[in-house]
C-alpha cells in the first residue's frame, strides 16, 4: 500500500513529544479546557482510517459520553448471579467479598471481548490520561477490529466510510443483543426481533411498531434518522409514501458546490417512465410517476458522506472526485418533509474526516475537529491546532480531479438542541 506522508508529518515524525508539547504550549495552560485531551493514535502500517474515524468520534460529544458510560455503568449491572444450567466459561469478576464470603458465581459479560468494550477501552484511556496532550497507540481496538472482520484483517488501504458504516452497526447490535440477554436473565419475555434487528429460525418473519422500538439503542438515539421515500402517480396523483432510516446519509458532488446544493440534489424530484413505470396500486397498473426522497426525522448527529469515488468505465477502476465543495461551520436542512418534526434544527461542525490522495487505494485520512471553540487536526500521532480560516483547504480542488488533493469526505453536524 502506497501512503501519502504529508509535509507536516515528515517534519514532526521523530518529534513526537517536541510536538505535543508544543501543541499544549500553543493552547496555552488558562485556555486549554478542563478535563479534556488531545491525543494522537499511532499508525499500525495502515489504520489511517480507524484512526481518522476514532477521532471524529470521540468529539462528537453524545458518542464519546455514551461509550465513557457504558465503560463505567452497565459493567456491574450486566454482572448477576447464573442460574445451574448455564453452560459455558464463567469467570468470576473482580467483587468485593461481603462479610468474608466468597463472590457468587458470576456470569462473563460478552463485552469484555467486544469491539464496542476495546472502544470503551481507548476512550476511557485517553479521557483518564494524567497528561493533557500525547499519543496512544490502539492496539487492542485494532487487534479486535481485525479479529472480528477480515475485511480490516490486512495492511490494504480501507475506506474510512466502510469502517464507520461496520462499526455503528456493530455497536448497535452490541447493544441489542445486551439487552435480550438482560431481559432473558431478569425473567422477561424478548420482544421480537431479538438482538440484531432480524428474523430467526423461531421467530415470527415481522414485528410489530412496538416490538421495533424497543431494539433503539443510544447509537441509534444519536445517529439515526429517518428519509421519506414519496412517490406520486401522474395519471391518478395518489402519493405514497415510504419511510427509511439512515445512520448517515451519502450524498453525490459535483464541481464547485456545496453540501447544501448536494443536499438539494439528493431530494430531487424524479420521473419514473417508460421501463421504469411506477405500479400504482390505485390505478392498479404502471404508470408514469415521480418519486423524491426527503428527510423526516432529523437526527441528533449528522453524518454526511461525500461519495467521492466513482467507477470510471473507460478505466476500468475507482477514481476519486476531488471536486471543491464547501462546507459550511452551520448548517440547516432545507430538504425535510411537510411533517418533520423540528425542520428548522440548525447544525455546527464538529469533525470532518479528509481524504488526501488522488485514489482510494493510494492515499491517507486525517481529522479535523472543533473543540471548546477551536479547531484541532489529527495526523495520526500527530495533533495541531489550526485557524478555522485553514478549513477551506480541506474543500477539494476546483479544477482537475487527477491531482492529489485533502478533500472533506465524512460530516459530522451536531445539532444545537
Amino acid at each position: 500500500m502506497e501512503i501519502l506522508m504529508t509535509v507536516r508529518k515528515i517534519a514532526s515524525i521523530c518529534t513526537m513529544g517536541a510536538n505535543a508539547s508544543a501543541l499544549e504550549k500553543e493552547i496555552g495552560p488558562e485556555q486549554f479546557p478542563v478535563n479534556e485531551h488531545y491525543f494522537g493514535l499511532v499508525n499500525f502500517g495502515n489504520t489511517c482510517y480507524c484512526n481518522s474515524v476514532l477521532q471524529a468520534l470521540y468529539f462528537c460529544r453524545p458518542f464519546r459520553e455514551k461509550v465513557l458510560a457504558y465503560k463505567v455503568g452497565p459493567l456491574a449491572s450486566a454482572v448477576s448471579a447464573v442460574p445451574a444450567d448455564v453452560t459455558g466459561p464463567v469467570p468470576v469478576g473482580r467483587l468485593r467479598r461481603r462479610h468474608g464470603a466468597p463472590p457468587r458465581r458470576q456470569v462473563q459479560p460478552r463485552r469484555k471481548e467486544s469491539l464496542l468494550a476495546c472502544l470503551a477501552d481507548l476512550f476511557n484511556s485517553i479521557a483518564t490520561q494524567k497528561k493533557k496532550v500525547g499519543v496512544i497507540p490502539p492496539k487492542k481496538f485494532i487487534s479486535r477490529l481485525r479479529k472480528e472482520n477480515e475485511l480490516f484483517d490486512n495492511y490494504m488501504q480501507q475506506d474510512a466510510h466502510e469502517f464507520l458504516n461496520y462499526l455503528l452497526n456493530t455497536i448497535a447490535d452490541l447493544l441489542q443483543e445486551e439487552k435480550s440477554q438482560e431481559r432473558q436473565q431478569n425473567g422477561k419475555p424478548l420482544q421480537n426481533g431479538g438482538a440484531g434487528g432480524g428474523t430467526g429460525p423461531d421467530e415470527p418473519a415481522a414485528a410489530s411498531p412496538g416490538d421495533k422500538e424497543t431494539q433503539r439503542t443510544w447509537v441509534h438515539d444519536i445517529f439515526q434518522g429517518t428519509l421519506t421515500n414519496e412517490t406520486r402517480c401522474l395519471n391518478c396523483e395518489a402519493v405514497s409514501s415510504k419511510d427509511e432510516d439512515f445512520l448517515d446519509l451519502s450524498v453525490d458532488v459535483e464541481q464547485n458546490t456545496s453540501i447544501t446544493h448536494c443536499l438539494r440534489g439528493f431530494s430531487n424530484t424524479e420521473t419514473l417512465c417508460s421501463e421504469y413505470k411506477y405500479y400504482c396500486e390505485q390505478c392498479r397498473s404502471k404508470q408514469e410517476a415521480q418519486k423524491r426522497m426527503r428527510v423526516k426525522k432529523l437526527p441528533m448527529i449528522l453524518a454526511l458522506h461525500l461519495k467521492r469515488f466513482k467507477y470510471m468505465d473507460q478505466l476500468h477502476r475507482y477514481t476519486k472526485l476531488s471536486y471543491r465543495v464547501v462546507f459550511p461551520l452551520e448548517l440547516r436542512l432545507f430538504n425535510t418533509s411537510g411533517d418533520a418534526t423540528n425542520p428548522d434544527r440548525m447544525y455546527d461542525l464538529v469533525a470532518v474526516v479528509v481524504h488526501c490522495g488522488s485514489g482510494p487505494n493510494r492515499g491517507h485520512y486525517i481529522t479535523i475537529v472543533k473543540s471548546h471553540g477551536f479547531w484541532l487536526l489529527f495526523d495520526d500521532d500527530i495533533v495541531e491546532k489550526i485557524d478555522a480560516q485553514a478549513i477551506e483547504e480541506f474543500y477539494g480542488l476546483t479544477s482537475d480531479i487527477s491531482k492529489n488533493s485533502e478533500s472533506g469526505y465524512i460530516l459530522f453536524y451536531q445539532s444545537r438542541d
